[in-house]
């Protein structure tokens, strides 16, 4: 039996009682099916939004944001491509009143609609007691609190995806929408370009359910023109792949770490919500033509991740971040297992009244949350974020005076003064070639081998802002070789480490030159 069904008939009693009192609660139960996760993961989300610094990739928004649009568009030709619309949407954010809460805001806003449309899609697919217990469960993950309060795509990419997964359902049982269904998933996949293996789990529902050929034309028609309008920004990300060269080629560790990521890593949580998704998969799939909440919600979970990781064994680009709008699969499948859960309870006798059983579920979500909310409170520890860039510079402003010389090794540990620059104010930037904004580069570029230790031989002391592996024989850099291996050399050759100051990430350590 589907879980449909049982939706239905553990509706009936419900609908009964609604149609004898002449009150029908049932556009309330759908309001509050959306409007509370909503709620909840805006207070979740909010809460303790500026966290006192930005760590490196928060930083990399925030300082290309806050150039101009043709700055921007400059920079795009050489590095970022895949963020750009990201970019240039974040440049209206911040123009008003930049700064950390301003540049997390619309992560939270994501997060929020995401958890929002979560909710919708269950009360669609099932009923408003599915929806709710979705939305919540959503709304109260650990994963999805973390992205709520990271200024980058990776929550808006979710809101749109689960989106588009909503206006799919409608075009499939109305056959109509299909016009804005393609235009959302082409806006999503414009956020960040992976969001293209939503198109993937989409065609895997239309397989489940055994759609008409006229249903896939119309699908395909839209997914060509999503397809469409990415290839040149795929062209272009291609030519800049060396940006994610750093990522490892994913196992079985990898697809541990996201299943607890996306379900819980309290094993209190994790193993109910194995158990719940296990009864929504019981008997799961429809008949010819109809579309139930598993043919819709298994694919969102599961495809995205699976392809992205069989491609990454190949050639690596798999991360948990680029696949987390296949987080909104798993709520709606444990909600669907909780709903049929207490369809087998409600043919008991002293079965509960529905709207008990819905408070039950709630209550139930609220100790998922207490059990999951030491690890809430941890993410927005910023030392939970690999650095933190305002600590490096307010340890730089205590110990660097202006006119100071600074080496930044490798060349990228300059994001530090680019996000805070109160730090490093008049100091002298001993590598610096042409700035950030001029080169249409992150971090700017910097000068030869031979300039530099021309520009070395003139200095008695110098500051050195590094990462903390530069110095490990196996570390090799990934760009500006040359000049990276000649800072190291005439550090060595020629100075003597007088002073070192560490902060979470970055290390700040003063050289003075062999007397």
């Amino acid at each position: 039996m589907g879980v449909s069904v049982l939706m239905k008939r553990s509706g009936d009693g419900r609908q009964e009682a609604a149609e004898a009192s002449g009150v029908s609660a049932e556009p309330v139960a759908r309001v509050v099916a959306v409007v509370l996760p909503v709620l909840v993961m805006l207070t979740l989300g909010l809460w303790r939004l500026d966290r006192g610094g930005m760590w490196r990739d928060e930083a990399a928004t925030y300082q290309v944001a806050r150039r101009s649009v043709p700055q921007i568009w400059h920079l795009l030709h050489h590095v970022d491509a895949v963020h750009g619309l990201y970019y240039l949407f974040m440049h209206l954010v911040l123009a008003p009143v930049p700064g950390e809460v301003a540049l997390r805001l619309p992560s939270v806003v994501g997060a929020a609609a995401t958890a929002g449309l979560v909710g919708a899609l269950g009360v669609r697919l099932c009923n408003p007691r599915v929806g709710l217990w979705a939305g919540l469960l959503y709304a109260v993950t650990p994963l999805t609190g973390h992205f709520a309060q990271e200024g980058r795509s990776y929550a808006l990419v979710a809101a749109g995806a689960t989106a588009a997964t909503l206006l799919l359902v409608r075009a499939l049982r109305g056959g109509k929408g299909w016009w804005a269904y393609g235009v959302t998933v082409a806006v999503t996949c414009l956020l960040h370009e992976f969001a293209v293996f939503l198109l993937l789990a989409h065609g895997t529902t239309l397989a489940l359910t055994r759609m008409p050929w006229r249903v896939w034309w119309r699908w395909g028609v839209a997914a060509g023109g999503t397809l469409l309008v990415l290839a040149p920004l795929a062209l272009v990300s291609h030519r800049q792949s060396a940006q994610v060269a750093w990522l490892a080629v994913p196992n079985r560790k990898s697809v541990d770490h996201l299943t607890h990521a996306f379900l819980s890593q309290a094993q209190l949580v994790f193993v109910p919500y194995v158990f719940l998704i296990a009864l929504a998969l019981w008997r799961p799939f429809p008949r010819r033509g109809e579309v139930n909440l598993v043919s819709v919600a298994l694919p969102l979970l599961l495809v995205p991740p699976a392809v992205l990781i069989a491609v990454s064994r190949f050639r690596p680009l798999y991360d948990e971040r680029y696949v987390l709008y296949a987080l909104a699969g798993a709520p709606l499948l444990a909600a669907a297992g909780a709903e049929r859960l207490t369809g087998w309870v409600s043919r008991l006798p002293s079965a509960a009244a529905p709207r008990l059983v819905a408070l039950a579920g709630v209550l139930a979500i609220s100790l998922v949350l207490a059990v999951q909310f030491p690890l809430l409170r941890k993410d927005r520890d910023p030392a939970h974020r690999p650095d933190n860039l305002a600590a490096v510079s307010a340890a730089a402003g205590s110990e660097l005076r202006p006119g100071d010389p600074v080496l930044y090794m490798p060349s990228l540990t300059r994001r530090s003064a680019l996000a805070y620059p109160a730090g490093f104010r008049g100091v002298r930037d001993v590598a610096l070639k042409t700035s950030a904004m001029a080169s249409g580069t992150l971090y700017g570029t910097e000068v030869g081998p031979r300039e530099l230790r021309s520009r070395l031989e003139r200095l008695d002391r110098v500051w050195l802002v590094c990462e903390p592996f530069v110095f490990r024989p196996n570390w090799h850099p990934d760009t500006s070789v040359a000049t990276e291996e000649t800072k190291r050399a005439v550090l060595a050759r020629e100075f003597t480490l007088r002073e070192q100051i560490v902060r979470r990430g970055v290390t700040l350590r003063l050289y003075v030159r062999h007397r």
